[in-house]
């Protein structure tokens, strides 16, 4: 095998040129595929990063009604005229869960005149009440400062955590630390700045994702629950936000957190009764890349077509290759090599042919790949599992291709070959 081996390179290289042009096919057929299979995987991780939040392994559980967002304005039309609260005792048996690791109840609102800070202020902000769980839940880190503690929850403080963007719009590259800002004539003291401790990279793919992203441009504020009152003197409605231990246990999560807030409510049976619900991450994922698998597919099947004619190529080339040595072949066979030699010769110098074609348009098609990504700003990914199965499927066309040439030369008459030369 190994002497095949070496008089397969030893012909390659003898006739470069020839051979170029024959793994040119392969070369392109791989290239290709490796390409489109790299955007694929680009697009689904990408998808999946977008969707589930880029390994936090969070799942949002609302309450809802009628099918939308429950808001205050079906308190007219319930039964009963009281926001839904999440009880201590709920968040609790969520946290016994064994696919949760944590939980955080929190309320949401915006500042109705703005939040100032001496003449400037920002009035396109969100504002959270969180619990002590918020931080770590949802993915956060104090970068300086501190964050809450219990003390600020039991005294009904008003301090104030500001996320970056919050803090440059109101201070610049001020410290704001120890300042106070002013929400609805009440000041609250800045005590930490706060960050996401993965950095999330916006997509804005279409006008909705544009003022979406806009809606967010003056951050986020965050107080304590308990102080919430503070600000709004009324009830609202309460998110929960479940922290699987992992991504494959983020369905289940969100469901079995969902059962557990709905057993607390006093009515869930009815259509219009209002109900906790999970958001299905996972299945919306699947979805979406099911939608770009399915379209790149195709692209793959044309890409199939250059392997074709890159095989048919090689066949060709052997039965030249077969032609050329009908001398060597007629004095093999004339000292006694057997069928099984001259077929395993052959059919190792096609396999070696394009499993070097084959290499080559896994190394183009990484190339191609990136390419992609730099011009068009595409999401790709190598996938380094399927780079070694295009070798192997080139390596394949090449037994299946040059099966046939290396027959004829393995059939061959050694009187007639060696009098034909």
């Amino acid at each position: 095998m190994l002497e095949n081996i070496r008089l397969s390179f030893q012909g390659i290289w003898s006739h470069k040129m020839r051979s170029l042009l024959t793994m040119l096919g392969i070369i392109i057929g791989i290239a290709s595929i490796m390409a489109i299979v790299s955007t694929i995987k680009g697009t689904n991780d990408q998808i999946k990063e977008q969707l589930i939040g880029s390994g936090r392994n969070t799942v949002n559980v609302q309450l809802k009604q009628g099918g939308r967002d429950y808001s205050d304005d079906f308190s007219s039309s319930s039964s009963s005229s009281t926001t839904p609260q999440v009880s201590q005792d709920a968040i609790e048996q969520i946290l016994a869960l064994k696919e949760v690791e944590n939980v955080t109840a929190y309320v949401s609102g915006y500042p109705g005149e703005g939040v100032f800070y001496g003449a400037d202020g920002i009035s396109n902000a969100t504002i959270y009440g969180i619990d002590t769980a918020y931080l770590d839940t949802m993915g956060y880190t104090v970068r300086y400062g501190r964050g809450f503690i219990p003390s600020d929850y039991k005294n009904y403080r008003s301090v104030i955590l500001l996320d970056q963007t919050a803090a440059s719009k109101l201070f610049g590259r001020a410290d704001p630390l120890g300042k106070s800002v002013e929400i609805s004539g009440v000041p609250f003291t800045i005590i930490g700045i706060i960050a996401e401790q993965k950095v999330q990279t916006t997509q804005i793919n279409s006008v909705e994702d544009y003022y979406s992203n806009l809606s967010d441009s003056d951050g986020s504020l965050y107080i304590p629950r308990a102080s919430w009152p503070l600000l709004f003197q009324y009830d609202v409605v309460e998110n929960v936000t479940v922290k699987a231990v992992n991504t494959d246990s983020m369905t289940r999560a969100g469901q079995k957190a969902a059962q557990i807030l709905n057993s607390y409510l006093p009515d869930t049976s009815s259509a219009t009764a209002a109900k906790y619900s999970a958001e299905n991450l996972l299945e919306q994922t699947a979805s979406k890349q099911a939608l770009a698998t399915a379209t790149q597919r195709q692209l793959i099947l044309v890409a199939l077509i250059s392997l074709l004619v890159g095989g048919i190529g090689v066949m060709n080339i052997m039965l030249v290759s077969v032609t050329e040595r009908i001398s060597e072949i007629g004095l093999k066979k004339a000292i006694g090599a057997p069928k099984s030699a001259i077929l395993a010769q052959f059919l190792t110098e096609a396999a070696v042919l394009t499993s070097m074609g084959g290499l080559l348009g896994v190394i183009s098609g990484i190339v191609v790949s990136q390419i992609i990504h730099r011009v068009y700003g595409l999401a790709v990914g190598i996938d380094v599992t399927f780079s070694a199965i295009a070798v192997i499927v080139s390596m394949g066309i090449g037994l299946i291709f040059g099966f046939f040439p290396s027959v004829r030369a393995a059939n061959m008459d050694p009187i007639e070959a060696l009098r034909r030369e």
